[in-house]
């Protein structure tokens, strides 16, 4: 899977569990929004539209799209 395809699926109400630095991490959806969140601590970051979770969620203040080439999906 790419990022663009990552990006389709989440629009699409997929969730997918990822890692990153080995820290688990979880995108996920409800009917209130999109969620990023790390796991270890339940720290979660809330979005309206899985478009503004891709360009404003942050880990480590980077986004998503400039860690892809480090995180395992």
């Amino acid at each position: 899977m790419d990022y663009e395809e990552l990006k389709q699926r989440v629009a699409m109400g997929e969730e997918f569990q990822f890692y990153y630095r080995n820290q688990s991490f979880w995108i996920s959806r409800n009917e209130d929004g999109y969620y990023l969140t790390r796991v270890r601590d339940s720290y979660s970051q809330s979005f309206k539209t899985s478009n503004e979770l891709f360009v404003e969620g942050r880990i480590d203040g980077k986004s998503i799209q400039e860690l892809w080439k480090e995180m395992e999906i």
